[in-house]
């Protein structure tokens, strides 16, 4: 487990009129990341970590004029640590599905999530679900993507193995322990920009999103943070992001840039459809 923390203080004045929060507000936030899942967070030079997510958890903070303590460790003790308070949210990418919004609340989703398969050069690749046939999948642990494996896996006739971080499990396919490597379509690209080894495969199409969870029973933080995410999109700050992190802007009517109407993810439990004007520093 890597545990990297580090506080980033932001102290903003008048922010309470601003609808995100204030003084009243102002002790630690807490919240954790997968240290390991590059581009969202992952280890720096000279110690801590760095991230589109890491970002997004600092802009967030210093909206809401609270200091900020970020944990990194491996994704499946990132919920677990959620219910039991250790968090105040989760600023790890987390995918928002059926299951987990019954039992989470979310905010907006920031980010859409495609599934991408990546393989090793000279290998055989895939280019479509039918050739999983016979292939071994290395998944991170807790993740939607071992999620999708175990519903899928008889039906495709593949098998798949678990790893503690999306790295080992690249590793894994770099040294033929397994024949490809299944996670979100900016993790894959990322891991196959840095490694020529990679080859980027088939795309699953999801539909689905990533956004911020919170306790079900905190409704005013995941609407206080909601409200944070929508100034983000109508301000540019995630396509700002999008950029710096991705190396290109995302579309216009994309997730990242058009806030939904209310708090929480359109079509999912816990979605909240009250119409919400957003209200900005």
């Amino acid at each position: 487990m890597i545990r990297l923390r580090f506080l980033a203080a932001f102290f903003a004045a008048g922010l309470a009129s601003a609808g995100y929060g204030g003084a009243a507000h102002a002790q630690r936030l807490v919240t954790g990341v997968d240290g390991t899942f590059a581009p969202h967070a992952m280890p720096k030079l000279g110690g801590g970590i760095e991230g589109f997510n890491v970002d997004m958890a600092n802009e967030i903070a210093k909206r809401l004029g609270r200091p900020i303590e970020i944990q990194a460790l491996e994704f499946s003790g990132l919920i677990p640590g959620l219910l039991s308070k250790r968090f105040d949210f989760i600023a790890a990418p987390t995918t928002v599905t059926e299951a987990r919004a019954r039992t989470l609340l979310f905010t907006e989703g920031y980010l859409a999530t495609d599934f991408q398969f990546a393989t090793r050069r000279g290998g055989a690749e895939v280019k479509s679900l039918d050739d999983l046939r016979g292939k071994k999948l290395a998944v991170n642990k807790g993740s939607a993507y071992e999620t999708w494996a175990n519903e899928n896996a008889s039906r495709l006739g593949f098998t798949f193995d678990v790893y503690g971080t999306n790295p080992e499990a690249v590793q894994a396919v770099l040294a033929s322990r397994a024949d490809a490597n299944l996670a979100g379509n900016t993790v894959v690209a990322w891991a196959a920009k840095q490694n020529r080894q990679l080859v980027l495969g088939y795309t699953i199409r999801t539909g689905l999103v990533w956004a911020i969870p919170f306790r079900p029973d905190d409704k005013e933080g995941r609407d206080r943070v909601s409200m944070v995410v929508k100034c983000m999109k109508l301000d540019g700050s995630f396509a700002r992001l999008h950029e710096k992190w991705f190396g290109f802007k995302p579309a216009a009517d994309s997730v990242t840039a058009q806030p939904s109407a209310g708090h929480g993810v359109p079509g999912m439990p816990g979605y909240d459809d009250s119409l919400v004007t957003p209200v900005c520093r």
